[in-house]
């Protein structure tokens, strides 16, 4: 992989909202799709450049949503449809997720794949080689239908911790692919700022494409961590 060239121009922070995917899993929040219209235009009107509108083709909700989101006349916030990379064994145009994001209209998707060996093997029970082909098949296959793609690597900070090979390896087959961002998540919510800052350090400083950050709060440090993974380099905050 290429290595970007050190940056000490101002960078342009891009804002992404998760509310209507995550915000929607919390405890006592159970939002109609009146609501999430509502929650989306009210995030457009605030100015956030990307705004995740859930998994396509979930329930009838989200369906529902979305064939009635994509006709809105949005000003700055573009629509993102979450999903995630094709299944093992499986490939990626039979694939029941990707089709969705592909019928719902979006032209920006945002993929959750694997980068940490233990799921890789305990979880999704495939090879390495498997997932990186997973990663590389369906990164490839929307990038090929002119969709803009956001690649979240998920439980990044743990499965570096434990192996940053296999990491780096996982985030390197989305960029080959064409993925437009690889966003390092700290899905466990555990890691600490001074982790977070060394690890984006890292991974910014050994890919051509932008990096964002996607932090849990789990242990009360979410707001440390971001603001310690955008002074290290990454520039897409979710």
């Amino acid at each position: 992989m290429k290595k970007r060239k050190g940056s000490s121009r101002a960078k342009r922070i891009v804002l992404y909202d998760s509310t209507l995917r995550e915000g929607d899993q919390s405890a006592h929040i159970n939002f109609s799709k009146e609501d999430k219209l509502r929650i989306l235009e009210k995030l457009d009107d605030f100015g956030m450049d990307y705004v995740e509108g859930g998994w396509p083709g979930a329930n009838p909700k989200d369906t529902a949503f979305f064939q009635e989101a994509v006709r809105l006349d949005l000003g700055k916030t573009k629509l993102t449809a979450f999903g995630m990379t094709r299944r093992p064994g499986l490939t990626v145009s039979r694939d029941p997720g990707i089709r969705t994001i592909l019928r719902s209209g979006v032209r920006v998707a945002t993929l959750v794949g694997k980068t940490w060996d233990l799921h890789v093997k305990d979880v999704l029970r495939t090879s390495a080689r498997e997932n990186l082909a997973m990663i590389a098949d369906t990164i490839g296959h929307l990038k090929d239908r002119r969709k803009e793609v956001f690649f979240d690597a998920e439980h990044f900070f743990d499965g570096y911790k434990a192996d940053a090979e296999f990491a780096m390896k996982a985030v390197g087959s989305a960029v080959a692919a064409g993925a437009d961002v690889v966003v390092l998540c700290d899905t466990n919510g555990g890691s600490l700022p001074h982790e977070i800052h060394e690890i984006v350090g890292a991974v910014a400083g050994a890919i051509p494409v932008p990096v964002g950050i996607h932090a849990h709060n789990d242990a009360g440090t979410a707001v440390a961590n971001t603001l310690e993974a955008v002074r290290a380099g990454a520039v897409h905050v979710q």
